[in-house]
């Protein structure tokens, strides 16, 4: 079996893959980008599987937030938004996210699912209405307990924390928490990274509240009304959940092709509680499986702070694209953070990469082969005539790459795969060292042009190679790289990660700069 049969699925449903759905009251940042990013590579992952995928993203645009921006524009709520939207499409356009969906909360699509789900609970005694007390976050839209203070204060996070008594209405949520502890603990791979899994049972040890799922609208107008009370609307965070199945058809026939979501994308910030209680509640009581997995990523930290509009030190991810190229910010994002950990940002570190991986050894590695294909072959790749060590030590080193490659990008361990991928690269600049095909055409050798031609050979193969276990990564620049190499554009891996000799007698184009260097 070749290596480009890997892994080769067939399968019956969709992958589906979503981020969380953004909320509308910002610009694109650097945490936006790379959780596009890195759902984006794994989505494009499994369609080079032969997949076929479901990805979903989306804006979350109701909420007390979202009405007062409006309101500080003189706009109204829907305008706001659609401007908000735009401005993170077009970032996905940018960033080449290939979602198959985009989701609104304002749609109808949407509303209709949500309004069906609160009326089920509601008929089934699941929802009940009574005075609250207690203390309200404006900034998080949420209420608190004590227990969330931090030493006696309210964190910064919450913003201004202000004490209300209004009548709401409540989710059962405490009913299902022993349900929910017994389901992560049989289910250890519901949330990933697996330390995930401990902090959320760690936050179930302590009894949790019903959920408040509505706000008064004397309080807040932009929301989706209760369908069985239009006094009040939908606590944000338990309408944007539902943005998942809401997307994919709940309540049709078609819902069965892409449910359960084989993964939820989603930051730290957001795992408990909304998306590993609120989100398992929900659909434990409405009678639905549960996602596969959870997926965790961890935050982008700028000169080793948290980025914030608060601190001013915001990324604005496209900047950097549009200095540099999208393929090149996808390369450094997904190289530089380990899936689960924080990561730092800097431009010094997204230069060096920038040069030393990108620029000096998959770059020159690209030109020296143009180089020499043009000026010893006219520019056709030649056959391989005399097999020796070297060769066969690259060839088997390809064998033990791939399968490392695909290995930890089945494990979401992106970063350690691009890194065997240019550990394998460096390997071929260092065959080119020493078979030394430029002085192998100056040879008189009887051998010499039988070397020459192995030499290419095994240099241009080896990049074709490895340009392919670039592609969810970098799409634009493995198209680049096959045309340049006279080759077709593939969209699956079958047979592509297979060594061969398919790029014998194609024609090379001339000289190419892959990532110019930086003025």
């Amino acid at each position: 079996m070749g290596c480009g049969n890997f892994n080769k699925v067939v399968n019956m449903k969709n992958f589906y893959i979503t981020t969380a759905i953004d909320y509308a009251n910002g610009s694109p940042h650097l945490g936006h980008a790379y959780e596009k990013i890195i759902s984006d590579v794994i989505a494009r992952t499994q369609r080079l599987q032969g997949v076929p995928v479901t990805f979903l993203t989306g804006l979350d645009e109701h909420g007390q937030k979202v009405q007062q921006s409006a309101e500080a524009q003189g706009i109204e709520p829907q305008k706001f938004c659609d401007q908000v939207a735009d401005s993170f499409k077009q970032m996905c356009r940018d960033l080449q996210i290939s979602n198959t969906d985009y989701i609104r909360t304002t749609e109808k699509r949407h509303k209709d699912v949500v309004n069906s789900i609160l009326q089920n609970l509601y008929d089934r005694g699941e929802i009940y209405k009574k005075d609250y007390r207690g203390f309200y976050s404006i900034r998080a839209e949420q209420f608190l307990q004590e227990k969330d203070k931090v030493d006696g204060f309210w964190p910064d996070a919450y913003g201004e924390v202000v004490e209300i008594l209004e009548p709401n209405y409540f989710f059962k949520l405490s009913n299902y928490q022993e349900w929910l502890i017994k389901y992560i603990e049989d289910y250890p791979e519901f949330i990933f990274p697996r330390f995930r899994t401990a902090q959320v049972l760690e936050f179930l040890k302590e009894p949790i509240n019903d959920l408040c799922l509505s706000r008064p609208k004397e309080r807040l107008q932009w929301g989706i009304p209760l369908p069985f009370d239009s006094e009040f609307v939908t606590y944000v965070w338990f309408d944007a959940l539902i943005n998942y199945i809401s997307a994919v058809g709940y309540g049709s026939e078609s819902f069965e092709e892409h449910w359960p979501a084989d993964l939820h994308v989603i930051g730290k910030d957001i795992l408990q509680p909304p998306h590993a209680v609120y989100w398992p509640i929900m659909l434990k009581a409405i009678g639905v499986s549960m996602p596969k997995r959870l997926l965790v990523h961890g935050f982008w930290t700028l000169q080793g702070e948290k980025m914030s509009k608060s601190k001013g030190n915001v990324l604005n991810p496209l900047d950097i694209a549009k200095e540099f190229g999208s393929d090149a910010f996808r390369y450094f994002v997904v190289r530089e953070m380990n899936l689960g950990q924080d990561s730092n940002f800097s431009r010094e570190l997204f230069l060096s990469r920038y040069k030393g991986e990108l620029a000096n050894d998959l770059g020159n590695l690209l030109s020296r082969i143009l180089h020499m294909v043009n000026q010893y072959c006219n520019g056709i790749i030649p056959c391989p005539e005399l097999v020796a060590q070297p060769e066969e030590d690259l060839h088997n080193l390809w064998q033990t790459t791939v399968r490392s490659v695909l290995n930890h990008y089945k494990k979401f361990e992106f970063h350690v795969g691009l890194e065997n991928v240019f550990i394998f690269i460096k390997s071929i600049n260092r065959y080119a060292e020493v078979r030394q095909p430029w002085m192998l055409a100056k040879s008189k050798e009887p051998n010499a042009r039988s070397e020459l031609n192995t030499a290419l050979f095994y240099m241009t193969e080896g990049l074709r190679l490895s340009n392919c276990l670039f592609a969810a990564v970098m799409p634009e620049t493995t198209e680049k790289i096959q045309n340049i190499l006279g080759l077709d554009v593939f969209s699956t891996w079958d047979k592509e990660l297979d060594w061969d000799q398919r790029i014998v007698g194609k024609t090379v184009s001339k000289k190419t700069i892959l990532f110019p260097r930086p003025s």
